[in-house]
């Protein structure tokens, strides 16, 4: 019960910190018409943004796991004949998200917060394509998740 609940919690965080990253951090970066107010706005943004995604995604992730083996335990041998080839989609969706997740906070957002805190120069170009890069990777998190979220409601049912 606990773990369902810390599943929610957690679930809910995540897709509130994506969404928010793609309704009101982009477009609050995108009104700023100065370079350097752009830049230190998106690291300030991303220093916030980029462990919360990460982190409720990881309560998501061991949370989920836990439940997992709760039910297996609960099927025992049926758990294969019943449940295996849906969890299985549902663990593949799970794993590109997790992928496209680590790769938008760690691949693109600390990197480019490290180099904005560390005084080297961000050309606007370079800014615009770590934008894009960070907006495609959000577009597909929000895909995964929504059908990571209904495979796993398919599960439940």
């Amino acid at each position: 019960m606990l773990y369902s609940w810390l599943h929610l919690i957690a679930l809910i965080v995540y897709l509130g910190a994506v969404i928010g990253f793609w309704l009101m951090l982009l477009p609050s970066v995108a009104i700023l018409e100065k370079h350097e107010e752009k830049l230190r706005f998106l690291a300030r943004g991303l220093k916030f943004y980029n462990p919360l995604q990460v982190g409720s995604l990881g309560i998501i992730l061991f949370t989920g796991a836990f439940q997992l083996t709760e039910i297996k335990a609960a099927y025992r041998e049926m758990f294969i004949k019943h449940l295996a080839y849906n969890l299985g989609i549902k663990l593949l969706f799970a794993f590109l998200l997790v992928i496209f997740s680590v790769y938008q906070a760690l691949g693109v957002g600390h990197r480019f917060v490290r180099r904005v805190e560390g005084g080297d120069e961000v050309k606007p170009e370079e800014l615009a394509s770590i934008i894009r890069r960070l907006t495609g990777a959000n577009w597909l998190m929000l895909i995964f998740t929504a059908i990571t979220l209904w495979l796993g409601m398919r599960l439940r049912a």
